[in-house]
């Protein structure tokens, strides 16, 4: 629960290393360059480690990973899925703001992947995961209406945030069953971010990159690709281990948290009260959704060949 806490709180630094890098940076440039660095570094060292354990989990006599052709697909997947929130995100952001389709993306995550976790394990969501999740939306979506404050919400906008969110729920999902199926958790982030790191350098001769150049550029972007995906999505996959997808998608609302308390320390701006409500509302989700979560090792394993 931990690791995926921090990782959130290295997603929540986004938007601030975008602020503070060069004018002249790019959604889709920035979203090309986080895949290519992050998913690179969290290939090298995920892959690594998870080679590692591996071969210490053989000597003593475990069993291999279940699935093969499908634990690979499954693989496939969710680093396609990562580079396909890139461009969804920043879209419903360009369309209906930042604030609106932040909480959509954000909101939406953890309820698809609850969904999806039910229909997939058919384990029903616990109340006090409905209730948290419940809580911690409500919280976000008061710092959206305190934030974005624009009238009618654009269609496609709309369904760019979705998009985000569902894909992120499906990486929560297919992570979950890997690790459930006795695959490593590093060698799954590390296979995530090779497939990203990939659909990120078919994206660059399509973008410009000239902004790297600049003396803020390469700094916001090795922070963007070693913290906020290498560092970050290894934390994650690793706390899934011991958390349901749906537990950790609504952990990861903690990103809107640190967030705006970013944009208030760091960039000088200012929260309206009902803001500050919804920032409390949001902290008494995940800590209601710390107390009442069941930390286990590996809980409910899923087969792959289910």
């Amino acid at each position: 629960m931990i690791a995926v806490l921090v990782a959130a709180v290295l997603f929540g630094t986004t938007g601030t290393a975008q602020a503070l890098g060069p004018e002249s940076t790019t959604p889709f440039g920035v979203g090309a360059a986080r895949l290519v660095i992050g998913g690179a570094a969290l290939a090298a060292v995920g892959l690594s480690i998870g080679s590692r354990r591996r071969r210490r989990a053989l000597t003593r006599g475990d069993s291999a990973p279940q699935g093969g052709a499908r634990a690979f697909a499954l693989m496939a997947l969710t680093g396609l899925c990562l580079a396909l929130y890139q461009p969804l995100f920043f879209l419903g952001t360009a369309r209906n703001g930042v604030a609106v389709g932040t909480v959509i993306a954000l909101g939406s995550a953890p309820v698809l992947a609850g969904l999806l976790e039910w229909a997939l394990t058919r384990r029903r969501p616990t109340p006090s995961w409905m209730t948290a999740t419940a809580l911690a939306t409500i919280g976000v979506a008061l710092l959206a209406v305190t934030g974005g404050g624009s009238a009618g919400a654009d269609g496609l906008g709309v369904l760019g945030s979705l998009g985000a969110g569902a894909s992120f729920a499906v990486i929560a999902n297919a992570q979950r069953r890997l690790i459930s199926g006795g695959w490593d958790a590093f060698t799954v982030s590390g296979a995530m971010g090779a497939g990203a790191a990939v659909c990120g350098l078919a994206m660059i001769p399509v973008t410009d990159m000239t902004w790297l150049a600049d003396p803020r550029g390469w700094p916001m972007a090795l922070w963007l690709g070693i913290a906020t995906v290498a560092l970050a999505y290894a934390l994650f996959t690793w706390g899934l281990s011991g958390l349901t997808a749906a537990t950790a998608a609504t952990l990861t609302l903690a990103e809107p948290l640190t967030a705006s308390l970013l944009g208030v320390l760091l960039l000088g701006e200012h929260l309206a009260p009902l803001a500050l409500v919804g920032l409390a509302v949001l902290a008494a989700g995940l800590v209601l959704l710390a107390l009442t979560s069941r930390s286990r090792r590996n809980p409910a394993p899923t087969p792959l060949e289910a």
